[in-house]
């Protein structure tokens, strides 16, 4: 398995793991989400990786966006809720990987706006990640 993939798994595998993130949005966490996807929820975004080898050693710094989605009227007060709980979720979590390495995952920042739409509220959550890849 790719060691992107792998941490998005580990991402998954946690958000669907807490309790706390369970009871804001239950499963719905997708990658790539359907058209007929039910609020609130989370997808997947955009990743960057950044190659950092050392000697020896293959690594990388990778980020991943984590997208919240809620449509409450415009309020955004829900999808800062479902921010926080995934930043209580992710950042600093030990987490594990089965193939390559999880060195350290934080959270870099969180940006909640609401969508031209006037009743999207839209949380981003920058997921960094540095990996050693075996």
């Amino acid at each position: 398995m790719s060691v992107s993939a792998e941490l998005q798994k580990a991402i998954y595998d946690a958000l669907v793991a807490d309790s706390a993130v369970g009871a804001l949005i239950g499963d719905r966490i997708y990658d790539g989400a359907p058209s007929d996807r039910s609020f609130p929820c989370v997808t997947f975004g955009p990743t960057d990786s950044f190659n950092e080898d050392l000697q020896c050693i293959d690594a990388r710094t990778e980020t991943v966006q984590l997208d919240v989605w809620s449509r409450d009227q415009g309020r955004m007060r829900p999808c800062k809720e479902i921010c926080d709980a995934v930043k209580d979720a992710l950042h600093l979590a030990d987490l594990s990987l089965s193939v390559n390495a999880l060195i350290r995952i934080r959270i870099d920042g969180m940006r909640v706006f609401l969508d031209a739409d006037g009743v999207t509220a839209h949380g981003v959550i920058s997921v960094e990640a540095d990996l050693e890849e075996n």
